[in-house]
């Protein structure tokens, strides 16, 4: 059995950070420990929300009661998504090294919430901690195309351009970049990107792109916890991205047709594991 240790943020109503990674990941047979860095009433683009910001102390003494009863060593991956603090990330970055200093085989997955593009989605310093410091720690990446300029500092507009960044912020660290979302000047208005690129690979596929009069959150969050879990199960760097694109099309395609705004993740369940639809991935190189 994978274990995951995953650090995000929960919303006890709708499906965002932990509240949208966990039980997909568990539905694919992967043990989670979910470790929440928020807790709030709902996700923040509601505009209005309760709850609070966990203390980043609280985290790591999380984590070493974990190794007190002699367990940490069997988590296989960590996961980390929102921050509600740069102290939180330098908790994670702890985190990790606790990790992989009982279970060297361990990889860290860093999904960099960082908001689109004029989104104010993170408090201040968490961008500038996420750009200096992740790459270096992390394993695996998931930005988003905003997330990707931002770690790399440049402007993308192509699938070639988005693999030669790729390929710098591979440089800094990370083995696999995995963009959950591209946006490419040569594509289809109504296709959405998915690209994973390591060294040596480098893999392009869409799925269709659903015209929500408002679109649902925590799609990254359910990617990132998707990509991972198939990770986890032996996939390639190609069925994995085939497989995580599929499953959020089901996913998001189950959610556009009830008409709701939260993703439909329990009602698509069966559809994360197995997906009925397939977008074939195909290989390109860097500009």
């Amino acid at each position: 059995m994978n274990n995951v240790l995953s650090i995000q943020s929960h919303v006890v109503f709708g499906h965002a950070g932990n509240s949208a990674a966990v039980f997909p990941m568990r539905r694919m047979g992967i043990n989670v420990w979910p470790l929440n860095t928020v807790q709030f009433s709902n996700h923040t683009q509601y505009g209005r929300w309760t709850g609070s910001v966990v203390d980043s102390d609280e985290l790591t003494r999380v984590i070493e009661g974990i190794g007190a009863i002699g367990v940490l060593s069997r988590c296989n991956a960590v996961l980390s998504g929102y921050l509600g603090t740069p102290d939180q990330g330098r908790a994670v970055v702890e985190i990790v090294r606790m990790v992989k200093a009982v279970n060297p085989k361990a990889f860290f997955v860093c999904d960099p919430v960082m908001g689109a593009t004029g989104d104010d989605t993170v408090e201040p310093g968490i961008q500038e901690f996420l750009v200096s410091t992740m790459p270096e720690i992390a394993d695996v990446m998931t930005p988003n195309h905003a997330e990707l300029q931002k770690l790399t500092g440049r402007t993308i507009e192509t699938v070639e351009e988005a693999v030669t960044a790729c390929r710098e912020l591979i440089a800094r660290g990370p083995r696999t970049v995995l963009v959950k979302h591209l946006i490419d000047r040569n594509s289809r208005a109504d296709a959405f990107n998915m690209l994973a690129v390591t060294r040596a690979q480098a893999w392009f596929a869409q799925r269709p792109l659903y015209p929500f009069a408002r679109h649902p959150v925590g799609v990254g969050d359910l990617t990132s916890a998707v990509f991972l879990a198939r990770t986890l199960l032996g996939d390639s760097l190609r069925d994995a991205l085939e497989h995580t694109l599929a499953a959020i099309n089901a996913v998001v395609k189950t959610t556009y047709e009830a008409g709701r705004y939260e993703l439909e993740i329990v009602a698509s369940q069966d559809e994360i594991v197995n997906p009925t639809d397939r977008f074939p991935a195909l290989a390109v190189t860097a500009e």
